[in-house]
């Protein structure tokens, strides 16, 4: 195997094919779209996607689309990889959800912690790593200085195919002083994946299984005392920005975090397009004149409207990772929290667009035969719904963000 060296004490694998280019990790993507569709049951009825999927997403590059070059990734970048996603999450929305929840976080380590921290868990090859904002449990400073974890986090989709975990502990404070966070990622060895998930409305595919820790051993260079990640200041720069000479490992998490989640949004928006696409194709108007649907005027409306909203929704996205692109390139400086915060701003309408398109025009005309039980149509309204009913979208993008927009904005 060809190899780098990228610093003084470790030497890397180069990527599996290091000529590689995003175009081709989009196409490859494109093409298993099929195949998702038609293994969406099989996946809700395991929890999460299976072991040959994931071997396909490992030799197709996905997993490393935002993994450093330093360390053996392809470094393609945000745009690549929200691409991807929404490209997975169109053929079926558990497979991509449970991936893009996995593999996103490889950005916000790359980006937060320091070398060592890097060269040790990018150094496994696939980093795979399902996490959370929400704190829970305890962490105790140790006598060497590093940290012993215990708790238990929810819905950290990405669990089953896991190298890693990201999450939040509290510290308890002194004197009566509130609990602070702290932000850790813990190898495979130090959690356990409860077998919990699969019985919810829908995303029953998407492998977001609880993690526990028991008495869990962090060393110091894995944990960030003090941060809460959604909330993190990078306008001073971060440890990923020197490191790789990457200016896209110095954007906002916050806004970074959001633009995945719009990204769910649009993928599963797209995938019930195309299945309304096909019921015009191949089924008549109820009432005469008898015509295929697509022949019908109120059919063509709901349609090309739907076509409208969805294909805003995507313009709007690609355009906020533009935006959140070309800051991170300005310099340290132009990454504000009132940028993440307006780029947050935009996912959340990015999000009400695939859903009020959904919801208004494709469900409520696509007719009662198109939602029984097991069709396609039907398992992404239940995903859809779920995406709804998430916590970081349904209430800490329209609520918190917002408002917290607005005062930044009116100092």
């Amino acid at each position: 195997m060809t190899r780098i060296s990228n610093t003084a004490e470790h030497d890397f694998p180069a990527p599996a094919e290091p000529d590689l280019t995003a175009e081709q990790v989009l196409a490859r993507a494109e093409a298993m779209v099929p195949e998702l569709i038609d293994r969406q049951a099989e996946v809700e009825e395991r929890s999460f996607y299976a072991e040959d999927i994931h071997e396909k997403f490992a030799r197709n590059g996905f997993y490393r689309i935002l993994q450093p070059r330093r360390y053996g990734g392809y470094e393609f970048g945000l745009e690549t990889f929200v691409r991807v996603s929404a490209t997975l999450l169109r053929g079926c929305p558990s497979t991509g959800w449970m991936y893009t929840l996995g593999a996103m976080h490889t950005h916000i380590v790359a980006t937060m912690f320091g070398e060592q921290a890097q060269s040790e868990v990018f150094g496994v090859g696939d980093f795979i790593c399902p996490g959370t904002a929400v704190p829970s449990g305890s962490a105790v400073r140790t006598a060497d200085g590093g940290w012993t974890i215990s708790g238990k986090w929810p819905y950290c989709s990405g669990a089953p195919y896991g190298t890693h975990f990201l999450g939040h502990a509290l510290i308890s404070g002194e004197d009566g002083a509130p609990p602070t966070p702290l932000f850790f990622v813990a190898p495979r060895s130090q959690w356990t994946r409860l077998d919990d998930w699969g019985q919810q409305l829908g995303l029953r595919g998407s492998g977001s299984h609880s993690i526990t820790m028991e008495n869990a051993y962090i060393p110091d260079y894995l944990a960030l005392p003090g941060v809460q990640i959604m909330e993190a200041d990078v306008s001073a720069g971060t440890p990923g920005r020197v490191l790789h000479g990457n200016p896209e490992y110095g954007g906002g998490p916050l806004s970074f975090t959001n633009l995945c989640n719009a990204a769910l949004a649009v993928g599963i928006a797209q995938g019930a397009l195309d299945i309304y696409e096909g019921l015009l194709r191949s089924r008549s108007t109820l009432v005469p004149p008898i015509v295929r649907r697509h022949n019908d005027p109120d059919y063509q409306f709901w349609y090309g409207d739907a076509v409208g909203i969805i294909g805003t929704a995507e313009a709007a996205l690609l355009n906020a990772v533009k935006q959140w692109h070309d800051a991170s390139s300005t310099g340290p400086a132009a990454v504000t929290r009132e940028l993440d915060l307006r780029i947050s701003a935009i996912c959340r309408h990015v999000i009400q667009l695939c859903w009020e398109a959904v919801a208004n025009y494709l469900m409520p005309t696509a007719g009662a035969s198109s939602i029984r039980h097991g069709e396609r149509l039907e398992r992404v309204w239940r995903d859809m719904s779920m995406l709804r009913s998430h916590g970081g979208i349904s209430i800490l993008l329209p609520t918190v963000a917002v408002r917290e927009l607005t005062r930044t904005r009116m100092r």
